[in-house]
């Protein structure tokens, strides 16, 4: 029994250590397995998180998914921002624009030059709603507002709105609202305007026209005042990519030359010009003309006023101006400007010398302008670029588009703008339609009176007393013309 007992034992032992064998074997093989699965885990998470936070030695190493984005999506540069200015803030500066786009854009640029010389927050300003154009449009539907408060971070802050404890001060009327001294130079906004905003913390002015000074403005100022207009500003993302559409479009059939033709119902009733007007055409402008309380000036004598000068000029005295600068017939003249008023009747002398002219309407198709129907802005947005974009540009009147077109083009590298001598102009077409003057002689003298009027350079005229009677800032922005540091902002 012993024997057996003993023998038993024997045979048993080999069993054990096998037994032994195998669990350390299995042991090791889920450590094994285990260390597996977390370093192919580690090994997912590094290269999911890619180049910010995994090791050198996977750089290098392609995944399915890297591979893919590589082939599919462009590397974006992150724009780098300027660094926040910090100063000791006086108050919140809230401003109601008026007028059209162009108006409008300009005493933005002023009203951020004003915020940033006083210390103020400025909230992204409100557009004209109530005027003639009734256009609804907001800030962001027009400018890029993200652009807008980010460029210029280096120098005020800009809020899209009131902080909550602002807005309810304004909201039960704890604030003040008042229109600022037209052509006002900086130390009115100091000695005036700024007690007026740490009085009551927010201030809102309600006009913005023409309320900085053209000259006599520290350097600093009209700097800044051309990087809002030709850096900040920029349209939406929507509407830059329609106007290069029409660019495009355009440069496809050769150079062409953008006629601001400021023959549009609104502009000939505020003006009181009537010029080839029927008796019913003139009416109706002077029915429109008192219609409106905010336009002052009433009784209007159109001949002196267009023998002055301040007329727009017709289609048909246009067309005989290009025709005399010798402007080639096949030239594409793109027109820039709302409806024309006479329609086809008064733009047949223009389309009958230049056959090719066109209009954003004409080159686009209808669903591409769905969206800018009933929105007089976002369309002069349209024509705004492509009037930077022409060969040349001809405003047939100086106004706030003619002007702030022109001084954008001197910026750009002083491209070929035509300033018409209106006054002259008249007298001009009425020798040659009364006989008087042969084309010859008119060609000539119109063509050496705009020889010297082209967009180049030139100093702006300053009428001290007069701002309203000397150049325009925006049209001739001369302290910033040739200057590396604006233009490396850009």
């Amino acid at each position: 029994m012993g024997l057996k007992a003993g023998g038993a034992g024997k045979l048993r032992l080999p069993s054990v250590v096998a037994a032994v064998a195998r669990s350390r074997m299995m042991k090791l093989w889920v450590l094994r397995a285990t260390s597996t699965v977390l370093l192919w885990t580690c090994l997912v998470q590094l290269t999911a998180v890619g180049e910010t936070w995994g090791p050198r030695v996977l750089m290098g190493w392609p995944s399915c998914r890297t591979a893919r984005l590589a082939m599919t999506e462009p590397v974006v540069e992150k724009a780098v921002l300027p660094t926040r200015r910090i100063y000791r803030n006086n108050g919140y500066l809230m401003v109601s624009c008026n007028g059209g786009l162009n108006q409008m854009r300009a005493a933005i640029c002023d009203m951020v030059a004003i915020a940033r010389y006083l210390n103020v927050t400025l909230i992204v300003p409100e557009l004209d709603k109530t005027s003639f154009w009734n256009d609804p449009s907001e800030f962001q539907d027009i400018f890029d507002v993200e652009h807008f408060i980010t460029s210029l971070r280096g120098e005020v802050h800009i809020l899209r709105e009131l902080p909550p404890r602002m807005k309810q001060r304004v909201e039960v009327g704890m604030f003040h609202s008042m229109p600022p001294i037209s052509w006002s130079d900086i130390s009115y906004y100091h000695n005036q305007i700024l007690p007026l905003i740490q009085k009551h913390k927010v201030l809102h002015l309600n006009r913005t026209d023409a309320r900085l000074a053209n000259n006599g403005l520290p350097l600093d100022i009209q700097k800044l005042r051309c990087r809002v207009n030709y850096a900040s500003l920029k349209f939406t993302p929507q509407i830059e990519e329609l106007g290069r559409r029409v660019i495009q479009i355009l440069r496809k059939n050769g150079p062409f030359l953008v006629l601001h033709l400021r023959y549009e119902m609104d502009m000939l009733a505020f003006s009181g010009c009537t010029e080839g007007c029927t008796r019913e055409e003139a009416d109706e402008l002077t029915r429109m003309r008192y219609a409106y309380p905010w336009w002052k000036e009433k009784v209007i004598d159109s001949y002196v006023k267009r023998k002055d000068g301040f007329c727009p000029l017709t289609p048909e005295e246009i067309a005989l101006v290009l025709r005399a600068l010798e402007i080639d017939r096949s030239m594409q003249i793109y027109i820039a400007a709302g409806e024309i008023y006479g329609g086809k009747r008064r733009m047949a002398s223009l389309t009958s010398a230049y056959p090719n002219v066109v209009r954003k309407e004409t080159l686009l198709e209808p669903s591409d302008l769905r969206f800018f129907q009933n929105h007089s802005s976002q369309m002069a947005a349209l024509d705004y670029l492509v009037s930077l974009e022409s060969d040349i540009f001809v405003p047939t009147y100086d106004g706030n588009m003619a002007k702030v077109v022109e001084g954008h083009r001197r910026f750009m590298g002083f491209k070929k703008t035509i300033l018409l001598d209106r006054k002259l102009i008249v007298d001009l077409v009425d020798q040659y339609k009364s006989g008087s003057l042969p084309w010859d002689e008119f060609s000539k003298l119109i063509k050496s009176v705009h020889a010297n009027r082209m967009g180049s350079a030139s100093r702006r005229t300053v009428i001290p007393d007069k701002p309203k009677e000397e150049d325009y800032f925006y049209a001739n922005p001369q302290e910033c013309l040739h200057d590396p540091d604006l233009l490396r902002t850009l």
